[in-house]
């Protein structure tokens, strides 16, 4: 589904050149869900823009679907949600309704298929108050919802989540974990950056660890789990930091 192959991405600071990614190899079958961690500055988002085809890497392959991200990119946004943390991608002179109309247009969406996506998005996310309110005087888990479902509106069978809990309460953060585990029964492939540990526990079904652009372990949570003796996945994320150089990637 995912095939990223010795990936690098460097980007050029005044007179020096920074590596955000360095020879970054793995693969994500279809239907899994990856939580990504690392943290400030290990590459995570530069990888998942990268995925998304909104960054070309400076060497190496990522081919999505089968779709190759430097020559294919308007076939795989097609197959792909996006959300990255921060950057809601919302008008805010527009309302939540308007903006999902938007993003539908841009989708292919006939009126009668966004009219009903709109509807379970926003039962599914409590939005139906205000749906016609305008985003800018929105709250930021208000805008979080809204930005979520700009990310779901034409059901993409690849999701990518940058911090997706961002500004979300409690109440609306369980709402986003029910979702993922219905977006997973409906077979998408989901990856996710987080910082709560406990979110990608219960969620994913393996983990991918960046340290300093590299990928420092690859595979699932179950052996993850076995070979350290442990579930405590903070201990074992910050156990495998210390341990970089040593990369095990399945």
């Amino acid at each position: 589904m995912i095939t990223v192959q010795k990936v690098s991405k460097t980007f050029k600071d005044k007179k020096t050149y920074v590596a955000a990614l360095k020879h970054v190899s793995f693969h994500i079958k279809k239907g899994e869900t990856v939580g990504l961690l690392g943290e400030n500055g290990a590459g995570k988002t530069t990888l998942l823009r990268s995925i998304a085809t909104l960054l070309q890497p400076t060497e190496g392959i990522i081919t999505v679907s089968g779709f190759d991200t430097k020559t294919n990119p308007n076939e795989i946004k097609q197959k792909i949600g996006v959300l990255f943390g921060g950057e809601t991608g919302l008008y805010d002179r527009l309302s939540a309704r308007e903006n999902l109309e938007y993003f539908a247009r841009l989708y292919g969406l006939s009126k009668h298929e966004t009219r009903v996506r709109i509807d379970e998005l926003a039962r599914m996310f409590g939005m139906r108050d205000y749906l016609d309110r305008k985003v800018g005087n929105f709250s930021k888990g208000m805008r979080q919802k809204v930005a979520i479902a700009r990310t779901l509106i034409h059901n993409p069978e690849i999701i990518l989540f940058d911090e997706p809990t961002t500004g979300l309460d409690i109440t609306s953060s369980n709402v986003f974990r029910q979702l993922v585990h219905q977006l997973k029964q409906d077979g998408k492939t989901i990856i996710f950056s987080s910082h709560i540990m406990e979110e990608v526990s219960l969620l994913c079904d393996s983990v991918a660890m960046m340290h300093k652009g590299e990928l420092v372990h690859h595979g699932s949570l179950e052996n993850l789990y076995k070979e350290e003796g442990s579930n405590d996945l903070n201990y074992i994320f910050m156990s495998r930091l210390v341990r970089g150089g040593n990369a095990h990637v399945s």
